[in-house]
């Protein structure tokens, strides 16, 4: 369970060995027992005497921008990485091994947006069943192209056609699943920082959302989430996190498509600044958030094991850790 603070005046305070929760519809008392993490977002408030019974009870404390967005987070000191498994993982960034690694990881990203476009309904019109088709052809060749490249270098020497790939497979993806959905929501190009429509704003966010939730399991797994892979130039950030959820974006993008084709998705969800930036207000959060909590509560098969979508991630970091720390 998460508990998330994202609406402007509610405080989180401590109650004997539990939280209450303050806004302007009342107080709320939460037992401790099963929660995961607490998420904080811009006017909201937390005092110290909740992150402190928070970091003793291994419940990280995580900060958020308007977008979702992490920009810091307390955790408890149990958390410590062992030197052996960030030796391990700096040792095995600049091994071939890591090339097979991110391939791997693109191609399965690939294949899962394929899988999706195959999951929107049927449109009735063969032009646009037929562009479909074409996206699918064309991922597919640039899956193959990708998967060819060669294994005996390091990520850095094939880096800019990873990207390459990638980028033009999801060009590619986003073009026809705007074609898909309802109309009200489509949207002519994928905006990030910021979005400029609904459907783009959701995506972020949720997106933020994953971010978090990757970068959580991978400090309490004693993996350093700053030594990336194939993300390994941008200064001060995440880029461990930037790889691993290009295996996990496709359940944001499934909870979003889903909310756009119930047409759930209404003008109360969001607002627009004068530069013409979208930007998810507190009912849109809410329904977000509350999707794509349930979604990552839902148990698949995953790796021969059957847990649910959040445990998957948190199984992932552990056996991430367990293969850094045996590349020494």
């Amino acid at each position: 369970m998460d508990i998330v603070l994202n609406t402007f005046g509610t405080s989180l305070n401590r109650d004997s060995e539990g939280f209450v929760i303050t806004n302007q519809d009342g107080r709320q008392r939460i037992p401790m027992q099963g929660i995961r993490s607490i998420q904080v977002g811009k006017g909201a408030q937390i005092t110290s005497d909740a992150i402190m019974l928070a970091i003793d009870n291994e419940i990280e404390v995580l900060f958020t921008d308007r977008a979702g967005q992490p920009k810091g987070r307390v955790w408890s000191h149990k958390y410590g990485s062992v030197s052996t498994i960030r030796k391990g993982q700096l040792a095995f960034t600049k091994s071939v091994d890591a090339v097979i690694w991110i391939k791997e990881i693109l191609s399965q990203k690939l294949s899962n947006q394929q899988a999706l476009l195959l999951m929107l309904p049927e449109s009735g019109d063969e032009i646009l069943e037929t562009r479909r088709q074409k996206a699918i052809d064309a991922m597919e060749d640039y899956r193959q192209k990708l998967m060819k490249l060669p294994t005996n270098v390091v990520v850095g020497d094939i880096a800019p056609q990873l990207r390459g790939y990638e980028g033009a497979a999801s060009n590619a993806y986003f073009e026809v699943m705007s074609a898909f959905i309802p109309s009200q929501y489509w949207f002519p190009t994928r905006s990030q920082h910021p979005a400029m429509d609904v459907f783009n704003a959701m995506l972020n966010y949720g997106y933020g959302i994953l971010y978090s939730r990757i970068e959580g399991e991978l400090i309490k797994a004693g993996i350093d989430p700053y030594i990336g892979v194939m993300h390994r130039d941008e200064y001060n950030r995440p880029v461990l996190v930037y790889d691993i959820i290009e295996l996990y974006r496709i359940w944001v993008d499934y909870v979003v498509c889903n909310l756009a084709c119930q047409e759930v998705i209404t003008d109360d969800f969001y607002s627009v600044s004068d530069d013409g930036s979208c930007w998810l207000e507190t009912l849109g959060r809410k329904v977000l958030i509350q999707s794509l909590n349930d979604y990552l509560e839902e148990h698949i098969q995953m790796r021969d094991l059957t847990r649910s979508r959040g445990t998957q991630i948190q199984l992932h970091a552990q056996n991430l850790a367990q293969k850094f720390k045996n590349y020494n």
